[in-house]
């Protein structure tokens, strides 16, 4: 008997699948879980206009990450600042939550941080390309300019400085 899938259903198919199920197992485990339907004329009907609004919606998100994807990529460069210690390496390193609230604040749209992807850690000063995959057919790609929030400190000789700092044991006596 032909009937139409509801759900997905492991070794048989995905929603909106129209497939061959024996009477017993319909009856018996698709039916009482609604995980599916009879493959009346009605319900194929039905099943058509929302197979047809599902595409309809589809080609709407596809639309709207195009036009966020062309938004993100005119932005061209967005600029972090954070603290740095000695060599212009990083405290710690940025993260894609602090890449996406950035472009948030730039488009003010939601940027989700799971959509980010950058080749290599941003763990020190310089630039990096950070790739914004909203949909699997649907990318952008921007450059992160990472710069220092105040001057760069120099590196010291923490040996003659400690040694010039040390009381003298044998002054005291």
């Amino acid at each position: 008997m032909k009937v139409i899938l509801q759900d997905n259903v492991v070794k048989l198919g995905k929603a909106g699948d129209i497939v061959e199920a024996s009477p017993g197992y319909f009856r018996n485990f698709l039916q009482p879980r609604k995980l599916a339907v009879v493959a009346s004329e009605g319900a194929l009907k039905k099943r058509q206009e929302d197979m047809e609004v599902l595409r309809k919606k589809a080609e709407k998100a596809h639309q709207q990450y195009v036009e966020l994807a062309d938004k993100i990529t005119a932005l061209g460069k967005i600029r972090l600042s954070a603290r740095v210690g000695e060599g212009g390496k990083l405290y710690g390193k940025i993260t894609n939550k602090e890449i996406a609230q950035a472009l948030e604040s730039e488009l003010k749209i939601e940027v989700d941080k799971r959509l980010i992807k950058t080749n290599e850690e941003v763990n020190s000063l310089g630039t990096y390309k950070v790739i914004v995959k909203l949909a699997p057919d649907v990318q952008s790609t921007i450059v992160l300019e990472l710069i220092s929030e105040g001057p760069i400190p120099e590196a010291t000789t923490q040996s003659g400085d400690a040694e010039a700092t040390k009381p003298d044991r044998a002054e005291k006596e």
